[in-house]
């Protein structure tokens, strides 16, 4: 499989760029394309299709290719991939529910391949302000395909403006539902994992009261007080003029302990000032045990970038291609340390890159199982076999 990764701040300059990479010795059959919502969506599958490239598609909140990361233009890994190892399918959620378009969407993957793997992108946000729930999205992709089946993704973004976030085909697009990217994973390995590198801190905290997505009191506390002075703000407690998120662009994630073992990010997404309540993410019940997390130093970027090194060794093979799905909640915490884990990771697998900042992940941890992840950095490689 041949890649490349090319990036451009609008259709019309992928259209030259395209013009310059495909040639008689490339010849791409499928578009993996990471892309702000100011361009055309439309524009660029027609573009595609007048090539005979595939798209698989998400809008996102940043994106990057090999050393070049940017806000508001247009990342996309280029594969020279014979269609008869891999397949798109998209699933939209509007007047369906979501166990039904899941269902759908494995069986018809379990159809195509007797051991399919995928690249599994959902939307992040609703263009009336819903967020998607990733929690639930993938306990029914897990019952769908068994605990064992790789795949890898992320959540689309929509430049942190929360308008409505897109995955979208060359012929399809949806603000509320899934694409995948279905490999034969006889033909076509994935490798990769979820990791976050983030570090708890002090004791364990338990989630006292609790209702859906709403969290009350944290160890009898109220959970709102409780992590404006986590986070050295509670001079702000009750001034309404100040939003946290917004203002210092803060999402310092909990790192939940499970039940089955291991631990997960969950991220507070926003205050709900009616309800005096923290909005998480996710549902995150009462009784459940977490930690705040420690500020982010060097550390962060050398865990990911040590682990993908140790995936590699063992593993005794290279890449053909880079895919990473980055929480959009990592460059305002972690500033330049995102940069150095993305190009680390490119140093690493040494392949074409293309990735982008998300609203939440897809894939398994080190040790653990496939899962909803929010603040990580997910990565994958590809590599066709022999």
């Amino acid at each position: 499989m041949k890649a490349k990764s090319i990036h451009s701040s609008s259709v019309a300059d992928i259209q030259k760029t395209l013009d310059q990479v495909v040639d008689s010795k490339f010849k791409p059959t499928l578009a993996i394309i990471f892309m702000s919502i100011k361009h055309d969506r439309k524009a660029i599958c027609e573009l595609m299709d007048s090539k005979n490239i595939d798209v698989f598609g998400a809008t996102s909140c940043g994106e990057f290719t090999n050393y070049h990361q940017t806000e508001g233009e247009i990342a996309m890994l280029l594969l020279d991939l014979s269609k008869e190892h891999y397949k798109i399918l998209f699933e939209n959620i509007r007047d369906k529910n979501l166990e039904e378009t899941v269902s759908n969407l494995t069986r018809a993957t379990l159809n195509y391949f007797s051991n399919p793997s995928c690249i599994l992108c959902s939307t992040g946000m609703t263009v009336e302000g819903e967020y998607f729930d990733g929690e639930p999205f993938i306990n029914s992709i897990n019952e769908g395909f068994g605990p064992d089946r790789t795949y890898f993704g992320g959540m689309a973004g929509d430049d942190w403006t929360f308008s409505g976030s897109f995955v979208f085909t060359n012929q399809k697009e949806t603000d509320l539902g899934m694409t995948a990217l279905v490999l034969d994973a006889d033909k076509v390995s994935l490798k990769g994992m979820a990791i976050t590198g983030w570090k708890p801190m002090g004791i364990s905290r338990k989630v006292t009261k609790s209702k859906d997505k709403l969290l009350y009191t944290i160890d009898g506390k109220p959970a709102v007080e409780m992590y404006y002075k986590y986070l050295g703000q509670a001079d702000k407690l009750g001034d309404e003029s100040f939003d946290m998120f917004k203002d210092l662009s803060i999402h310092y994630p909990f790192i939940v302990k499970r039940a089955t073992g291991g631990t997960v990010l969950r991220s507070p997404f926003r205050i709900d000032q009616s309800e005096q309540a923290l909005e998480m993410d996710t549902e995150i019940p009462e009784g459940t045990e977490f930690w705040f997390t420690m500020p982010p130093d060097f550390d962060i970027a050398e865990e990911i970038t040590d682990r993908a090194s140790e995936l590699k060794d063992e593993n005794g093979t290279d890449a053909d291609a880079l895919l990473i799905f980055s929480c959009a909640g990592r460059p305002p915490v972690l500033g330049p340390l995102v940069s150095v884990e993305n190009k680390g990771l490119a140093d690493v697998w040494n392949a074409p890159m293309a990735g982008f900042f998300t609203y939440g992940e897809y894939g398994r941890s080190p040790g653990g199982k496939q899962e909803y992840h929010s603040g990580a950095c997910c990565w994958v490689a590809l590599k066709e076999k022999a």
